[in-house]
């Protein structure tokens, strides 16, 4: 009887361990996505907040890839609370999320190849660029970007509309929330693989080959050497923010690797870990690369995080 009591108590002390492990995962990785999503929501209110900004194409994009960003962080954190506190949702639900999360995810490296060209633009062809790089046809390439994120979220919900759902006993899920659990099909699992390599190979090319350029262009001597080296320093950044970003997209398939060889109490710490410098690392690093970055976005940004109490100082550097 003793013995039985005592393994009951073990149990319950593991488990009582256990939940403070999530909870104080949970508090130490929420607290740090808060303050840099008030962060991403000040800039975006910057990016909005004088007229500079908004007639500026380069803006307009980072606006756009800021926005993808912030939603995608928000998202990200919620479904890693979602699965610390093992609250499993149904199918539904999960989709609708997760789907969301794949729009946003493919706006952020379409939107760094459109500022890839711009840059490329802007040295290689400095007197084209006020009549190619227009408010106007930034709008349009916007545009272009989410009609064709939905375009594959379409073929997303398509690919889905194929699995049985009807010989399902219940469409509660028996996993975490996850990517891997919703590509149902073999031909979902394929058409991912295959839209991810396509995405992230084409966004590389772009931007290699706009950095390329703007060394070769910098070699002119009728090119203003302080903007081509601006210019392709800028184009590190894209470069480095795009791998960032193809790092958050490892996330789920080396989760679902690693739930398969190790113990659930040791998966559950790694999960944290992975989390934090995998998913949640990459997407707050948007706001400080740019933004800190821009001459011109920083002292108003700061004048916006401090409430006014330091007043900006514009600057119209490039």
């Amino acid at each position: 009887m003793s013995d039985t009591s005592g393994s009951q108590t073990n149990i319950t002390d593991r488990q009582q361990v256990q939940l403070l492990e999530r909870v104080t995962g949970s508090v130490l990785t929420t607290l740090p996505c808060c303050v840099f999503l008030f962060i991403d929501v000040t800039m975006l209110f910057t990016l909005r907040s004088k007229p500079v900004f908004c007639e500026t194409s380069r803006y307009v994009l980072l606006y756009n890839l800021l926005f993808a960003d912030t939603v995608q962080m928000a998202l990200g954190h919620l479904l890693y609370l979602v699965a610390a506190f093992r609250l499993f949702l149904t199918y539904p639900v999960c989709g609708f999320l997760i789907l969301l999360a794949c729009f946003t995810t493919t706006i952020a490296p379409l939107t760094l190849l459109v500022m890839s060209l711009e840059r490329y633009v802007a040295v290689c062809y400095p007197l084209r660029h006020t009549t190619i790089i227009t408010i106007r046809n930034t709008g349009v390439a916007i545009v272009v970007i989410w009609a064709f994120s939905s375009l594959n979220i379409l073929t997303r919900v398509l690919l889905l509309l194929e699995f049985p759902f009807k010989d399902l006993e219940s469409l509660q899920m028996k996993e975490f929330c996850s990517g891997v659990y919703v590509l149902l099909g073999p031909r979902s699992k394929d058409y991912d693989r295959a839209f991810i390599c396509v995405l992230f190979v084409s966004a590389g090319v772009a931007i290699s080959f706009s950095y390329f350029g703007v060394i070769i262009a910098a070699r002119s001597a009728s090119t203003d050497k302080a903007s081509a080296r601006k210019a392709r320093n800028t184009l590190l950044l894209h470069l480095v923010q795009l791998c960032l970003i193809l790092s958050s997209t490892m996330f789920d398939p080396l989760f679902m690797a690693l739930s398969g060889i190790l113990t659930r109490l040791v998966f559950v710490r790694l999960y944290t870990v992975l989390y934090v410098c995998i998913s949640l690392f990459p997407r707050c690093l948007c706001s400080l690369i740019y933004g800190i970055r821009d001459q011109t976005i920083r002292p108003v940004l700061m004048h916006h995080l401090c409430c006014g109490f330091l007043k900006p100082a514009v600057s119209n550097s490039k």
